[in-house]
């Protein structure tokens, strides 16, 4: 594995997954990352990424450098042949050349704008890095995509699933702001790579990308779709088709202990943060039946099995 962007970039994804299973079981440190570097880049904020995938690093024997590059470093231009008489100091040509003096990785999180939708699908931030960077690049959740995350569910999954052909479902709910599409195209990716009976729930209006959705069953009806499912993926996100819009706050789609009445007692999942009581509700969240937990533990052998994948392939 030369670099980690997309979900496309693990070839098999049964023994990747078996990896970080492995490596969370072992709980041990390896020596593969012992002299390297991973230097990790933050436009946007975050929690969970930024510390389970730092403590993924330093179990493999790397040392870490993370920077805030919105507010600790020169302002980037990532546009090729521009005349830089504003407000950025530094071209990526230069940045990526010199972090991959620094770094063996780099990774880097860069949300999307939710304005230019075209621009937003470009990936320009991730791909300038992995145009210029002469090291492996992984995502940290980019513009359309969260494969870190992606993974972490698919493990999650295994880790709780009980039947042989689960239903899974993700739902959308509702939020004040207007969230990327990100951890939504990712996992409904992630989800047609397995043998699962998926089905995505959402108000009209809220259908993702149909490029990555492809022919999923999108169900309107969220009580409908919930009928007797294995698991359930709440997340909010933005309208594809009027993008970046927040059309309606439908508060009717709150996940509730009510809705969980339709399922086969399903596990209930979210990446974090989740807004209590608007996202989910607590009588969901502090129930037997969520594992946003145990979901976002698993994202350090996530990338932890990322990482020594990168390694090792760079030997």
């Amino acid at each position: 594995m030369k670099n980690y962007t997309s979900i496309s970039d693990i070839d098999d994804l049964e023994s990747m997954i078996g990896e970080a299973r492995s490596l969370k079981t072992k709980n041990t440190s390896s020596k593969v990352g012992e002299g390297k570097t991973l230097g990790m880049l933050f436009f946007n904020p975050s929690l969970r990424t930024r510390l389970s995938t730092e403590k993924a690093a330093k179990l493999l024997g790397m040392e870490v450098m993370v920077m805030n590059a919105s507010k600790d470093g020169w302002a980037l231009e990532f546009e090729d042949g521009a005349v830089m008489n504003s407000d950025k100091a530094e071209h990526i040509k230069e940045a990526a050349a010199v972090l991959s003096q620094y770094c063996d990785v780099i990774a880097v999180r860069a949300f999307p704008g939710l304005k230019d939708r075209e621009k937003d699908e470009s990936e320009l931030v991730l791909n300038s890095f992995k145009k210029y960077a002469t090291v492996p690049v992984l995502n940290l959740e980019s513009a359309t995509g969260h494969p870190l995350q992606a993974l972490t569910d698919a493990i999650t999954i295994q880790e709780f699933n009980q039947a042989k052909k689960p239903k899974i479902v993700l739902s959308w709910a509702p939020h004040p702001k207007a969230l990327p599409q990100s951890v939504a195209n990712s996992f409904a990716e992630m989800m047609q790579r397995f043998d699962v009976d998926f089905v995505i729930t959402n108000p009209e209006g809220y259908d993702l990308d149909p490029k990555i959705r492809k022919d999923v069953k999108v169900e309107y009806n969220q009580e409908k779709a919930f009928e007797n499912a294995d698991f359930i993926y709440v997340k909010n996100w933005s309208s594809y088709e009027d993008y970046g819009q927040v059309k309606e706050i439908e508060r009717n789609w709150t996940v509730d202990k009510s809705k969980l009445q339709h399922t086969n007692n399903a596990r209930v999942m979210h990446c974090l943060p989740v807004r209590r009581n608007v996202v989910i509700a607590d009588d969901v969240l502090d129930s037997e039946n969520s594992i946003v937990i145990q979901q976002a533990n698993n994202r350090t052998y996530a990338a932890q099995a990322v990482l020594k994948r990168i390694l090792e392939c760079a030997k």
